[in-house]
């Protein structure tokens, strides 16, 4: 199964979203803010050893960093710019500005089905 990085602000949707990737078989880690993403990722400050994960679930509107800098600073990464991005989001207006990122693969509304959320991720990962 695949390692996914959950990037949201909300702790009871971080929870609830790695609590039904990990019933699957997925290893999840979370934060809870762009910076702490970047970080964890490796990207800033940088730190070439850090793991990479297989897929990162982002939430767009969070404090500290917000999820098109984040997204735009991993594209931006050699390193970072092709682990594959699950933007989600409650504003579905947000899809035009992340579309023409090569990173993001699939966006996902919250407020969101369990089912629909393992098959988005499920065709991420198995493309990988």
């Amino acid at each position: 199964m695949a390692n996914i990085l959950i990037v949201d602000d909300e702790p009871a949707v971080v929870q609830l979203m790695k609590f039904i990737l990990e019933k699957v078989g997925h290893t999840v880690t979370e934060v809870y803010n762009g910076q702490e993403a970047l970080k964890i990722l490796g990207v800033d400050p940088p730190n070439p050893s850090a793991p990479l994960p297989d897929l990162i679930l982002l939430d767009v509107m969070m404090p500290i960093m917000d999820g098109y800098t984040v997204a735009i600073t991993l594209r931006n990464d050699q390193r970072a710019a092709a682990v594959p991005l699950l933007v989600i989001t409650a504003k579905s207006e947000m899809r035009q500005m992340f579309s023409a990122l090569p990173n993001v693969k699939s966006f996902f509304n919250k407020p969101f089905d369990p089912q629909a959320l393992r098959q988005a991720v499920a065709k991420i990962v198995e493309k990988k």
